[in-house]
């Protein structure tokens, strides 16, 4: 004789942690708990009686989901959150009209948190990441992982931009994990539904769209607009004719010189590439190297962009022109081992020296696979050709890596000057970063430099080498060989 009050019990458990849970994939056992529920008089719950034969089936069953929910196919194993599978049937229940918002957000370039610490300390700190973005997300309908680092809330109610922002900023505070702090960026995008969002999968691949279209713009926060699907159309027509401009010279490359504050000359240009399509003009570098590192073409880029580069330099020697070129080089890149071979090939071949060469690496692009990294990189040093780590202090990099780094110069990147004259802690912020990097044997370049007040401000920090508008704008090459001429006849003349 058992308390039919167990059976309340059970069932409320089962029910409570489906709820919490957001997941909707046992459906059928939930409905089942409610008509057995139903089916107990209410007068019942004081007195005895002998379980059934389907009491105790039910029992079983909600036992082994309690004990084994994390194995459920709509459940992610590591969160306890609903997974792809168990959102999407949840959001076809939904249909055919839903309102409220929809949110997919993902944390930036978080595998490079587990190329740095390890897949379980990466692990650890999504199931933590998980567990702050369930508390903070209590009042939505379904909180998914769908992927790695990818996270989609359904608020079946408006929900102000501002909240959403809240969220994000919640979300960005410090974690530990292992007594080491961390703190996550995190890029949103947002989609308000509507009466004409009555298709699942329309609206997944719009809300794709929003995220997409933040990392693109690094803009935190993307909010889903009319018209994006024809931004997705333009997309797929630059990812198509992109071998085509390599090879009809619709791509180019113009160069941007540095300023040698040491020597006060200028010896250095970075090579930065162009593309001026047949029918849409001028595509922004911003618009199509996301989309080319995305598809793999980056490889293509790199490998046509030092060619010419190296067919430039063997143009300038023989006219005189005596200047470094710094080409900036991707992840993918870095995988090959034979690069540098490949390189020296292309060098002894146009008679052009290894030292007029000098390759630039992203920070967070170093630290994707660091013994690799390594290695590619000491073999270009080991050829005579100069390297420079680009956006330095915007990444994951460990102060321990990058003292053993074989390179030659860090760039600062142009985020650091933004409040330099008005804001004493971004100064010595920027001051800081100058100072460690010297310290680290490193030259040092600053990008961005726009106004002569902050071309001073970096003198005074010390600061190697400048790089912007104020000091000059991307040159082709014919107007490079102009202008460095005037500035040889000036110094001769000075």
């Amino acid at each position: 004789m058992i308390l039919p009050l167990v059976v309340v019990i059970v069932a409320l458990i089962g029910l409570c942690w489906l709820q919490s849970n957001k997941n909707t994939y046992y459906g059928d056992l939930v409905a089942l708990l409610h008509r057995k529920l139903q089916r107990i008089p209410s007068q019942t719950l004081s007195h005895t009686r002998e379980f059934t034969q389907e009491d105790n089936e039910l029992l079983l069953r909600v036992d082994e989901l309690l004990n084994n929910r994390h194995e459920l196919p709509g459940i992610d194993k590591l969160t306890g959150l609903t997974n792809r599978l168990g959102l999407k049937r949840h959001l076809m229940t939904r249909m055919p009209i839903m309102t409220g918002v929809l949110v997919l957000l993902d944390i930036y370039r978080f595998r490079y948190v587990n190329d740095l610490f390890g897949f379980d300390f990466g692990d650890r700190l999504i199931k933590a990441f998980s567990e702050r973005l369930a508390k903070l997300t209590s009042n939505s309908e379904i909180t998914a992982r769908l992927d790695g680092d990818e996270f989609l809330i359904y608020f079946n109610q408006p929900m102000a931009l501002e909240t959403i922002k809240e969220l994000r900023h919640d979300l960005q505070l410090p974690f530990a994990i292992n007594g080491t702090p961390i703190v996550l960026k995190l890029q949103l995008g947002y989609l308000e539904l509507s009466e004409h969002h009555h298709d699942v999968s329309v609206m997944l691949r719009r809300l794709d769209l929003t995220l997409k279209q933040a990392r693109v713009s690094r803009d935190k926060l993307f909010v889903y607009q009319t018209g994006m699907d024809q931004l997705q159309q333009r997309e797929l027509q630059l990812i198509h004719d992109l071998p085509k401009g390599l090879i009809s010279n619709a791509c180019y490359l113009v160069y941007q010189p540095k300023w040698d504050l040491r020597q006060q000359c200028c010896n250095q240009v970075e090579a930065l590439l162009r593309w001026n399509h047949p029918v849409l003009g001028q595509v922004s570098p911003a618009e199509f190297i996301p989309l080319a590192e995305y598809t793999g073409m980056i490889e293509l880029i790199s490998e046509w962009a030092l060619e010419q580069v190296i067919l430039q330099q063997q143009r300038w020697q023989q006219t005189g022109l005596d200047v470094q070129v710094a080409v900036n080089l991707s992840t993918r890149d870095l995988d090959n081992l034979s690069l540098s071979q490949d390189l020296l090939v292309s060098l002894v071949k146009r008679g052009v020296s290894p030292r007029h060469i000098m390759i630039e690496i992203t920070e967070s692009h170093l630290m994707a696979d660091i013994d690799k990294t390594l290695e590619v990189l000491n073999r270009l040093r080991g050829i005579g050709v100069q390297l420079a780590i680009d956006d330095f202090g915007t990444g994951y990099s460990s102060l321990a890596y990058l003292k053993h780094l074989p390179v030659d110069e860090v760039k600062i990147d142009r985020a650091f000057l933004q409040d330099v004259l008005c804001d004493p802690h971004g100064a010595a912020i920027l001051e800081t970063s100058i100072q460690l990097a010297k310290q680290l044997g490193f030259a040092v370049t600053v990008e961005g430099v726009e106004t002569q007040a902050v071309w001073d401000v970096l003198v005074d920090m010390g600061a190697d080498k400048i790089q912007g508008q104020w000091f000059s704008s991307p040159l082709t090459a014919v107007e490079l060989e102009s202008y460095w001429q005037s500035l040889q006849t000036k110094m001769k003349i000075s």
